[in-house]
């Protein structure tokens, strides 16, 4: 026993030592590859210097051969050597690299998580950036002065910000809507959607026993969803609640799932399944499944980012589709909606490999600028626009150059901003002609979401000791709720046995959970 302890510990000395030896040649090497900057104006830096980038690659084009880098490059003088694993690799490339510690100068698009910003940047893996931001990013520095919420939910327990976020503050959905079939609506003269979940029920009960997509079977779905994971935060709202989870209502934090008011979710969601108004294939299909019963039209309401994803109906098509509406129900007369908070955070950050973070922090900068969001989002004249009228500032969308390729698969071979996060401060570009779609779906979206809408929770972060509490809790917890939402919707569980199921929650610490995100929602709100 004692002689497999001195192995083990010897083993942790010589990590240590290695981590030492490390960190002194990144230092060094630092030293000697440092350059001078140029503190404002382009380019960055008189003589061309090389950094390497990481990102997830979604297959469209290799990053050093689109045109946002080269012209990045041109600008900056600062050119990039990129490792891009596939975007569904690419998470465990990147824990991999943390481990080996083969990481690069800098991340981006990285969607980091809030644990690996605190963790790699307590041990000094990513270098705190609020002094290089406060020194040689004004256009980050003003996000900041004028968005305060930004600056607090990426700045961590320690006070350091490691990793940069996209902020997009005219985002309102937190995830694609739900959707009502507008042909079935229009078959049964239905003028007015529900307002309650009583109308719901009755205007699924109509869908299934009114035959509205005419084929004289009793083939249609009311509703359809994939194990509940692309509506759940939609129905919610009914009952009071945005999120299956942690949320902050009024100031106090709860946990959804122990709730009074998850229980008549639950019960009304079993009505739906027990009467085969609910897909009796939700827990079990892909989505894939779901389309193709779209596809079908079988289904009278469903998720998807916008209704002809879902239905493979033309867009002009999709106009007669309308928005859900959050519905109130007898527990609470105000419905809600969950509100995206518009940031998404870990999409930048910089290593200890860095010898010039002056550079980095400059290059990124750019990208918060009207005009570095717009070289980011759409590239120059020439790449996927052109200028209709430059005079008046009119821009018109170019054919795609490739055969095969819609206009926005190729955007996505000349920018990383196609599929994934980036690092940048979203502005709206002005110059492109609004279509009826886009007018469509701007005109829902602020009838029926903005007036319900608040964000479930905000971004905050938690120390190490109550991560790894969260993390002890949720091994089980998240797993239990899971298999026992099921359960009570499909009935294999009675919901008379709910005071078992509370107590098992609270069991596996359910209340420690709920604590500790008051705590960080109390700090956050400081």
């Amino acid at each position: 026993m004692r002689k497999a302890f001195l192995i083990m510990l010897s083993f942790v000395l010589v990590l240590s030592m290695l981590a030492a030896c490390t960190s002194k040649s990144n230092s060094k090497e630092n030293a000697e590859n440092k350059v001078e900057i140029n503190k404002e104006g382009y380019p960055i830096v008189d003589k061309k210097i090389t950094m390497s980038m990481m990102g997830p690659d979604i297959g469209q084009a290799k990053w050093k051969d689109m045109a946002f880098f080269k012209e990045m490059e041109k600008m900056t003088n600062v050119h990039y050597e990129f490792t891009t694993p596939p975007n569904s690799d690419f998470q465990t490339k990147l824990n991999l690299a943390f481990a080996s510690g083969e990481i690069p100068d800098v991340l981006f698009g990285a969607a980091l998580t809030a644990e690996q910003e605190v963790k790699y940047g307590k041990e000094g893996v990513l270098i705190p950036l609020e002094d290089l931001i406060e020194k040689y990013a004004p256009n980050i520095q003003k996000m900041f002065e004028e968005n305060p919420d930004v600056k607090k939910s990426v700045t961590t327990v320690d006070g350091h910000i490691y990793a940069l976020p996209m902020v997009d503050k005219n985002a309102v959905w937190y995830m694609g809507p739900l959707w009502y079939n507008g042909k079935w609506l229009n078959a049964l003269g239905v003028k007015e959607l529900p307002k309650t979940t009583d109308e719901l029920y009755n205007l699924f009960k109509r869908f299934q026993t009114e035959d509205p997509n005419g084929n004289g079977k009793a083939d249609e779905i009311p509703f359809s969803s994939v194990a509940l994971d692309d509506s759940r935060q939609w129905l919610l709202g009914a009952f009071g609640f945005t999120n299956w989870g942690i949320e902050e209502i009024d100031g106090k934090v709860v946990y959804t799932p122990a709730e009074a008011g998850y229980k008549d979710y639950l019960a009304f969601m079993n009505k739906l399944y027990d009467e085969k108004l609910m897909d009796p294939e939700t827990f079990s299909q892909s989505n894939e499944q779901k389309k193709a019963k779209g596809q079908a039209n079988q289904l009278g309401m469903f998720q998807d980012w916008f209704s002809y994803f879902t239905t493979g109906d033309k867009e002009e098509e999709a106009l007669d589709d309308p928005m859900y509406q959050p519905v109130s129900s007898s527990i609470t007369d105000k419905a809600v909606a969950p509100l995206s908070p518009g940031i998404y955070r870990g999409q930048f950050a910089i290593t200890n490999k860095t010898a010039n973070p002056e550079a980095a922090i400059r290059w990124v900068d750019y990208l918060y600028s009207k005009e570095g969001n717009e070289l980011l989002n759409i590239g120059k004249a020439g790449d996927v626009w052109d200028w209709a009228d430059e005079a008046s500032g009119t821009r018109k969308l170019l054919e795609s150059p490739i055969e095969g390729k819609t206009i926005e698969d190729y955007r996505g071979m000349t920018t990383p901003d196609f599929g994934i996060n980036v690092p940048a401060l979203r502005h709206k570009i002005e110059g492109f002609p609004e279509t009826e779609f886009t007018k469509f779906i701007n005109a829902e979206t602020d009838a029926k979401i903005k007036p319900y809408a608040k964000v479930p929770y905000p971004l905050v972060y938690l120390t190490p000791e109550e991560q790894e509490e969260v993390g002890r809790i949720r091994a089980d917890l998240d797993t239990y709720i899971e298999q026992m939402e099921a359960k009570f919707i499909t009935g294999a569980e009675p919901l008379s046995n709910w005071d078992k199921y509370i107590k098992t929650m609270n069991d596996m610490g359910v209340d420690k959970l709920v604590n500790i995100y008051q705590d960080a929602y109390d700090r956050w709100n400081k």
